[in-house]
């Protein structure tokens, strides 16, 4: 008798009661999205006194079905108030987007530090610099492969009010960081430009709709934060849509409940210049090309507002990296001169690294990286890298040290492990009798190149230099 009486007086009683604690009212106060909280939970504490007065311990049918109409109310008046009234549970137009506010350098120790807080979403990014030891090594089907750029995200129980064990991630923080990934990566320096490697890791702090895309835009602030010469800011938006039979209604940046009851979530990542990640899940069995259009262009001016309000924040990228960040320069030396770097055995570039304490590392073409968070100790090691790779060149004059005296001249040491010939002749204007009448072994003199023949020798004039 009871579920009878439940299934036939719930569903007008409930609506009364729903009338006097209205969302609607939520519309004609000054703090709509708090009064729509109010409201979401009075209207908890009607279903829990309802399934109190008809429930039954014994059959939890009835319970159910209160649940499930009451779900289907709250379905009903959220998307009748978008239809109708053109108006959202927390007292925002269909284009209206929620409250935002962007920090940086919120953790002091870190290469960059962004939050990003839109409504009840909030992500805090931090992002790390690393080297090419840092890069991800991923072991695919067609082969092993490297990133570079990673990020990762994380969304802990209590950002949205849960208690319950930590695990390994998840398959949706697998989707949601892969889609912030994409949407990020296409900003993203090259390596010839921005040598590092790149981590950023998005905390979810709390959420309410579209988290992956509050994600985006600290992930794009954060690296601006650190120094990273991207592209262009990015920013992200969740788009949602309300059909009933012709009629229909797109709206921006949804909240979870617009998300549970709506019929599409369309995340469109992207510049003022275009998109760079897009995803759509939809409920409806079709979606017409013009309200995808629609749902785009609106999803642009969201993104574009969104982009101004992380420009009152940072609109560029700092011009130099943290100072905690380690420092990478780059020497393109020529490839035949690598063995002299390295030494045999190691040696040379060993001890390039125990004088100076600089990591460096070099590759079969040529290329050098010199990696060290102190500034000067870099500068030392790039100053001993260039004078052991450096090429003789024509016409430059060299301060040299004489290694060997001979009859015909002397052989001056003015790169390491490069030798030249002074002839006799190029030691003076003035006619010389003997070669040690002008020089000894051990001495250093100034001297000029003038000619490196097609076997590499190079002839060297004192006298031309003294003329300078």
């Amino acid at each position: 008798a009871q579920a009878l009486e439940c299934r036939f007086r719930l569903p007008d009683y409930v609506i009364l009661r729903l009338d006097k604690l209205s969302m609607r009212h939520s519309l004609e106060t000054r703090t709509p999205f708090l009064d729509y909280r109010l409201a979401e939970n009075s209207v908890k504490e009607l279903e829990d006194s309802i399934i109190e007065k008809f429930g039954s311990e014994d059959d939890e049918s009835v319970s159910l079905e209160i649940k499930t109409i009451f779900e289907k109310l709250h379905k009903k008046i959220i998307r009748d108030m978008i239809l109708l009234e053109k108006k959202r549970i927390d007292g925002r137009g269909v284009k209206d987007i929620r409250p935002i506010s962007c920090e940086l350098d919120l953790l002091p120790c870190t290469h960059g530090s962004a939050l990003f807080t839109r409504g009840e979403t909030q992500a805090l990014a931090i992002t790390t610099l690393g080297t090419s030891d840092d890069e991800q090594r991923v072991e695919g089907l067609d082969g092993d492969t490297s990133k570079t750029f990673m990020l990762h995200y994380k969304f802990p129980p209590f950002s949205v009010g849960e208690v319950r064990m930590l695990r390994g991630k998840s398959r949706r923080e697998v989707g949601h960081g892969n889609l912030a990934e994409k949407a990020l990566n296409s900003i993203i320096p090259e390596s010839e430009k921005f040598p590092y490697t790149i981590r950023i890791v998005s905390e979810i702090l709390e959420s309410n709709g579209s988290s992956s895309m509050a994600s985006v835009c600290s992930g794009s602030l954060s690296l601006m934060a650190a120094g990273v010469p991207i592209k262009s800011p990015v920013s992200g938006i969740a788009m949602g849509l309300i059909a009933e039979g012709e009629e229909l209604e797109v709206i921006s940046d949804i909240l979870g409940d617009e998300d549970h009851i709506g019929d599409m979530d369309l995340k469109v990542a992207g510049t003022r210049d275009g998109v760079t990640a897009i995803q759509m899940d939809i409920k409806t069995l079709s979606l017409t090309q013009e309200t995808l259009e629609r749902a785009l262009l609106q999803a642009k001016e969201g993104r574009i507002f969104i982009l101004d309000k992380m420009a009152e924040a940072v609109n560029e990228p700092r011009r130099d990296i943290s100072e905690k960040a380690p420092r990478i320069h780059t020497l393109q030396v020529n490839p035949d001169k690598v063995r002299d770097l390295i030494g045999p055995g190691g040696k040379t570039i060993k001890g390039i690294t125990e004088k100076t304490g600089v990591k460096i590392e070099v590759d079969d073409n040529g290329k050098v990286m010199v990696i060290s968070s102190d500034l000067e100790s870099l500068k030392v090691a790039e100053e001993i890298i260039k004078k052991l790779t450096e090429e003789a060149e024509v016409g430059k004059i060299y301060n040299g040290k004489v290694k060997k005296i001979m009859d015909f001249g002397a052989f001056v040491e003015i790169l390491p492990g490069k030798d030249g010939l002074v002839h006799i002749s190029q030691l003076s204007e003035r006619r010389v009798a003997s070669v040690r009448d002008v020089l000894t072994e051990g001495d250093e003199v100034s001297v000029k190149v003038i000619e490196i023949d097609g076997q590499g020798k190079i002839r060297l004039s004192r006298k031309e230099a003294l003329l300078k």
